[in-house]
């Protein structure tokens, strides 16, 4: 057993963890690092600045055709029939396909065509003849509620009933104990993904084998999925994915224009290419909306009493989906969830940072605030209060100091036409630590470190996490250590979805620089005598071996070209603290002749565990707080009621925060022993993105006095509840 010490300064526990032979021991807050936990520039930095980064949309070959899908401009309708002669007869066109299915939302494809150029491909599109008989459409919850409304799908109920949490009786037994109890509607809109690079992949067939160039954030599902799909074995499969640009939840598996992509490719003997456009990327996946009639009732002491929810939320076609996260983070004495999902005639919602969170604690964060006011109570305050966890309740403090919270005043007393507020909210997350990811290290007689992986990087920094696990336990600079992420051919990693990467290959990566290791001072062992298991590397040099040796020297005694280890990574070390916790403040500047909100300054205090590179780890806040901003005040979906497409399919419609809409962001990386794992890593790329519109809500509030309870927050809705204040 391996005696270790978790938790933070200040709230330190000891266990025991019975570590597997074969495993470095884990780090926990007596271990002294190196290099790990101090600031480092992300390795593929240089590489993205300057343009030399290749993602899939930069992949081009002299040969390179072109393909598209034909998309239907209803949201239901039953095809009946498609005519591709015309497109199929053109010089130029090397593929075309057609297709029989029901039509349920607009921009369903109905067609695809490969051909030479974009130019051929546009013109081929354009010949292809249509018969639709168009059907009623449902694109909103309440239409597709309404009695007689169309069915989104033929033969089905648009109600899709949520199992129920908790206990009804209990609730409103709290309820009644209560001294306040708080009922109010919240809203939240539809967000798309927007990801600056679009779905889309290029397919390469040689010899039977196929090579994908996808946008993925899963290299080995769409590995997988394309086996599956074209009939072939795994091994016929290579997946590449160098760089991505953004994800967000919306890029696993293969869709549609990928399997059509691979099929002209392989019918055509050329490499292919199917790029989506930024119209298709926003039917591609969203995160859905919500309608949250909540029932919060508390004590005039702080005591949180009853939490009753009943939500329901469209995930356009998908069946359920439209789950939120509430009530829940802080303790009730009885809670009572219902969350029903609405079919409706729009295109699938997708898995999207932090699923069904922003949603429900944005309602869930506004309620708290509207108790705290009703019981005369500070909103911080009652929280701590009701909150158990040791990490949040340390960053509750760390947080209110930076944004100076002691300066908050009462709701709508701010003078002036331009008013200011600070609001408050919460953050929770699971520790996503999954097994079954491998990392190879190769450790070279000229000196060479390489480490492998075939997952990918969709921009988190997962490069320099695995770097930093092998320059660590090397003894070496992060510089001297190559990485190599997102190729199949290398060993197995996770799909980047749940903030599971860098918490799988984190231990990976440490455990096989840590057996290759071991295995270069076995030959160094060999060559000068000596204990090898009395040897270390450290500061690029060898310790404890007969005489001085460097990093370079030692693989220079090597017997062979090379040594390499395949790491795995998973402990199952208890975690200190159940969940990934994180507070954000935000302080706001309402004008109220315009009704425009400008978000002054966010502060984000966000647990990720163990805190590999701060600086990597504050530009993941950095992402999830920008993301929140834009969620909170500008992005919204939106359909033609009548025909179900999305009227502002581009950024000129479709808003999301620019740079001159960003507000001084301090994000501060709050390190945990968490245990786990050997890295003691945990989960950080969806937590910042909780509770920002949260906060942002409750500033808001705090600013007028009145509270605007629908996402975005436009000028709109804030003019309107000042006039109905009047």
């Amino acid at each position: 057993m391996t005696d270790l010490k978790l938790g933070f300064p200040g709230n330190e526990k000891p266990v025991q963890a019975d570590v597997p032979a074969g495993m470095p021991p884990p780090w926990d807050l007596s271990t002294q690092l190196k290099v790990v936990g101090k600031d480092h520039p992300r390795v593929d930095a240089v590489a993205k600045v300057t343009g030399r980064a290749k993602y899939s949309y930069d992949i081009r070959f002299k040969d390179l055709i072109y393909a598209k899908l034909l998309r239907s401009p209803h949201a239901r309708a039953r095809l009946k029939s498609v005519d591709v002669s015309k497109a199929k007869a053109m010089k130029g066109v090397l593929y075309t396909e057609a297709y029989d299915h029901a039509i349920v939302y607009a921009g369903q494809h109905v067609a695809g065509v490969a051909a030479e150029s974009e130019g051929i491909l546009d013109d081929a599109l354009a010949t292809i003849v249509v018969e639709y008989e168009v059907l009623p459409c449902v694109t909103t919850v309440e239409g597709a509620l309404d009695e007689g409304a169309p069915g989104a799908i033929e033969g089905r109920g648009n109600l899709e009933e949520g199992r129920a949490q908790g206990d009804l009786e209990k609730v409103e037994e709290a309820h009644k104990q209560a001294d306040v109890v708080v009922e109010a509607e919240y809203r939240t809109q539809v967000q798309t993904h927007s990801c600056l690079e679009t779905h889309g992949c290029v397919c390469k067939w040689e010899n039977g084998k196929l090579t994908v160039w996808s946008s993925t954030q899963g290299t080995f599902s769409v590995r997988s999925g394309m086996a599956r799909t074209l009939g072939i074995p795994e091994s016929n499969v290579t997946v590449i994915t160098e760089h991505m640009g953004g994800g967000f939840g919306a890029k696993f598996g293969i869709d549609a224009w990928d399997q059509f992509c691979a099929r002209a490719a392989r019918e055509s003997g050329r490499p292919c290419r199917a790029m989506l456009d930024r119209r298709e990327e926003h039917i591609a996946g969203n995160r859905p909306d919500s309608i949250q009639k909540c029932k919060f009732s508390a004590k005039k002491d702080g005591t949180l009493m009853g939490g009753e929810v009943r939500s329901q939320g469209t995930a356009g076609i998908a069946a359920g989906g439209a789950n939120v996260r509430n009530p829940g983070i802080y303790r009730f004495r009885a809670t009572y969830a219902k969350h029903d999902t609405v079919l409706t005639n729009a295109s699938s919602a997708r898995a999207f940072r932090a699923p069904g969170h922003p949603q429900g604690v944005f309602a869930l964060e506004g309620m708290m605030d509207e108790l705290a006011e009703a019981i005369g109570m500070d909103p911080l305050e009652f929280r701590k209060k009701n909150d158990a966890n040791v990490v949040r309740l340390a960053q509750y403090d760390i947080g209110a100091k930076e944004i100076g919270w002691q300066r908050r005043k009462k709701s709508g007393s701010d003078k002036g036409p331009v008013k200011r507020g600070l609001g408050v909210a919460s953050a929770i997350w699971g520790h996503n630590v999954r097994g079954g990811a491998e990392v190879r290290c190769t450790i070279g007689r000229d000196g060479s470190v390489i480490l492998a992986n075939g997952a990918q990087d969709l921009g988190t920094g997962t490069r320099t996490v695995i770097g930093l696990m092998g320059a660590e336990e090397l003894g070496l600079s992060l510089a001297e250590v190559e990485v190599r992420l997102g190729n199949t051919n290398d060993p197995v990693g996770p799909g980047s979805g749940g903030s599971q990467t860098a918490p799988a290959v984190a231990p990976a990566a440490r455990a096989a620089a840590w057996e290759a290791k071991r295995e270069l001072l076995k030959h160094v062992a060999s060559s000068l005598g000596g204990d090898a298991e009395k040897m270390d590397l450290r500061d690029g040099k060898v310790t404890g071996a007969p005489r001085p040796l460097s990093f370079k020297q030692a693989c220079g005694l090597m017997s062979v070209d090379a040594v390499s280890a395949l790491g795995r990574g998973a402990i199952g070390i208890p975690p200190f603290n159940g969940e990934v916790a994180g507070v954000q403040f935000a302080e706001v500047e309402v004008d109220t002749e315009t009704g425009s909100v400008r978000v002054i300054k966010v502060v984000a205090v966000q647990d990720c565990g163990l805190v590999v590179d701060p600086l990597t780890a504050r530009s993941q806040i950095n992402g999830g707080v920008i993301q929140g901003v834009s969620y909170a005040l500008f992005e919204d979906r939106l359909l033609d009621r009548r025909t179900g497409d999305q009227v502002n399919a581009d950024f000129l419609g479709y808003k999301i925060a620019g740079a001159l809409d960003m507000p001084e962001i301090v994000s501060i990386a709050f390190s945990v022993a968490q245990g786990m794992t050997s890295t003691g890593v945990s989960s950080l790329g969806e937590p910042p993105t909780v509770p920002t519109a949260g906060a942002i809500g409750n500033a808001v509030a705090n600013a007028l006095g009145e509270r605007i309870r629908s996402l975005p927050i436009t000028p709109a809705k804030v003019l309107a509840a000042l006039g109905g204040a009047r």
